[in-house]
C-alpha cells in the first residue's frame, strides 16, 4: 500500500511530465470533480424491488447468478449503496426505479405518489446524494403481453400512461426536495419476438402515449426527461417500437433528452460515435454505461475500448457537463457492492484518462493536417503516469485506492451481506 507521502511525491512528478505535454493536472482533476455518476439501485437486489406479490422478472430482463446476500428491503439496500459510495471517489447520485417505493403501500403503479418515496428523499437529503428516477414498465401482470405503452388494449395502455405520469410527478418532487434536477428516464420493453405486419401502428400508439405523458409540464430546474431506445430485447428480437430512430425524432421535436445505453445497440455500433452528432441538435444527452457482451447488454462495465472511446468522445468534443452518466447493469453472480464500485471507478478512471490527453496540441496537429503527429502524440500520452494522478484523486477525495477498496468490498460482503442468508428472508 502506497503511503500518503509517496502518492503526493508521485503526483508532483506527474505534474511536471504532463506539463511538458501542455496538460494542467489541477484543471483535469477539477473537471473530474464535476463528473457525477448516477449509480443504479437495482444492482443491489437483482432488480427485485419492494412490491409485495410481484412475480418473476419480465420484459426481457434476466439476472443471472445466485450469490447470497442481496438487499431485501430499503434499509439493507441503502446500507449497501452507502458502502459502495464510500469506495468511489467524488460525489455522485442514485438512480431509483418506481418499483422501489419504500414509504407506505401504493395500490398499484398507477397510484404512485411522492409520499411513497419519502424514505428515499429523507435519506437523499441527509446523505447529500441526489436522486434520479425511472418509471418501471416491466415485471407486472399488465406487461405480460409484451406491450405497455403500445398495447392494443386501451385499458392496459392507459394504465401505463398513468404510471408514467405519476412517475414524472414523483421525479419532479424529488428534484424540488433536493434543490436541483431529477432525471426521469423512460424505457419500455415493448416489442415482438417474430416478424410483424403493421409496425407503424405500434409506433403510432407509442407517439400518442408519449404525447399524453409529456403533456404535463414541469420546471426544467427540477425535472429532466429522457427516453431510452433499444435495438432488441429478449422476447423482442425482431421489432421494438422504441427504437433509436423513433426516440431521436420524438425527443428532438419535444425537447426531451435522448438516452443512449451502451448495451442497447448492435455489437459493432459505437455509442461514442453518436455523441458529437447528437450534440449538434441536443443540448444534453444521457448515457447508460453498461457492457454489452455479444447479445447481452447488462454486464458490469470495466475499462476497455468501449469505455475509453465514450469518455474520449465526451472530452474531445467539450461535452463534459452536457452528457449525463448513469450506470445500468445487474449481475447476481458477483459481490454486488464491489460491482458498483468496480463500474464507477472504471468509468471515472476512463474519464480521467480522457481529461489527461493534450487536447489543444492534438487539435492543433489535426488543424495542420498532420495526422501522423496527432496519432503519435496520442500514443505517447498513453505512456504517461496517469495512475499517479488517479491515486492522488482518490487520496484527496477520501476514497480507498489500490487493493484497499477491493478488500473493503470483500469484507463488507462477508460481514454484512452474507449474514442475511441466515436471517429471515422477508422483504419490506
Amino acid at each position: 500500500m502506497k503511503t500518503e507521502s509517496a502518492i503526493k511525491r508521485d503526483y508532483k512528478a506527474a505534474c511536471a511530465k504532463y506539463a511538458d505535454l501542455g496538460v494542467d493536472l489541477n484543471a483535469a482533476l477539477a473537471a473530474l470533480d464535476g463528473v457525477a455518476v448516477s449509480v443504479n439501485c437495482w444492482q443491489g437486489d437483482d432488480v427485485q424491488g419492494f412490491e409485495k406479490g410481484r412475480g418473476a422478472l419480465s420484459g426481457g430482463i434476466l439476472v443471472t447468478g445466485q450469490r447470497p446476500g442481496r438487499a431485501r428491503n430499503a434499509g439493507e439496500l441503502r446500507a449497501d449503496i452507502e458502502a459502495a459510495m464510500s469506495l468511489i471517489p467524488g460525489r455522485h447520485r442514485l438512480n431509483l426505479h418506481a418499483m422501489y417505493a419504500d414509504s407506505g403501500r401504493p395500490k398499484d403503479r398507477d397510484k404512485l405518489e411522492p409520499e411513497h418515496f419519502k424514505g428515499w428523499m429523507d435519506w437523499s437529503r441527509t446523505r447529500g446524494i441526489p436522486l434520479d428516477f425511472n418509471a418501471t414498465c416491466f415485471s407486472h401482470p399488465k406487461a405480460d403481453s409484451g406491450y405497455t405503452l403500445t398495447s392494443d388494449d386501451e385499458d392496459v395502455r392507459s394504465f401505463w400512461i398513468e404510471h408514467c405520469v405519476k412517475s414524472r410527478e414523483v421525479a419532479a418532487a424529488m428534484g424540488e426536495a433536493q434543490g436541483g434536477f431529477c432525471m426521469h428516464n423512460l424505457w419500455i420493453p415493448d416489442g415482438s419476438k417474430d416478424d410483424t405486419m403493421f409496425r407503424f401502428r405500434r409506433c403510432e400508439l407509442l407517439k400518442d402515449s408519449l404525447d399524453r405523458i409529456y403533456s404535463a409540464k414541469h420546471s426544467a430546474a427540477v425535472l429532466k426527461d429522457s427516453v431510452e431506445s433499444k435495438l432488441f430485447g429478449i422476447g423482442s428480437e425482431t421489432f421494438v417500437p422504441g427504437s433509436h430512430e423513433f426516440y431521436s425524432a420524438y425527443a428532438l421535436r419535444n425537447g426531451l433528452i435522448p438516452c443512449l445505453d451502451m448495451g442497447h445497440f448492435h455489437p459493432t455500433e459505437s455509442v461514442a460515435d453518436k455523441i458529437p452528432a447528437l450534440l449538434v441538435f441536443f443540448p444534453e444527452l444521457l448515457v447508460h454505461v453498461s457492457r454489452g457482451v455479444r447479445w447481452d447488454s447488462d454486464h458490469v462495465p470495466v475499462s476497455g475500448n468501449m469505455l475509453t472511446s465514450l469518455c474520449c468522445a465526451i472530452v474531445r468534443n467539450s461535452a463534459h457537463g452536457k452528457v449525463h452518466l448513469a450506470l445500468d447493469f445487474f449481475d447476481g453472480g458477483m459481490n454486488r457492492v464491489g460491482a458498483w464500485a468496480l463500474a464507477a471507478r472504471a468509468l471515472l478512471r476512463s474519464m480521467l484518462s480522457a481529461l489527461l490527453e493534450p487536447i489543444e496540441r492534438l487539435r492543433a496537429f489535426e488543424a495542420e493536417g498532420d495526422r501522423f503527429a496527432m496519432l503519435a502524440l496520442i500514443e505517447e500520452s498513453r505512456a504517461m503516469p496517469s495512475g499517479a494522478v488517479w491515486d492522488f484523486h482518490c487520496l484527496r477525495s477520501g476514497a480507498p485506492l489500490c487493493g484497499d477498496w477491493i478488500d473493503r468490498a470483500r469484507k463488507y460482503e462477508a460481514r454484512i451481506s452474507w449474514r442475511r442468508m441466515r436471517c429471515c428472508p422477508t422483504r419490506c
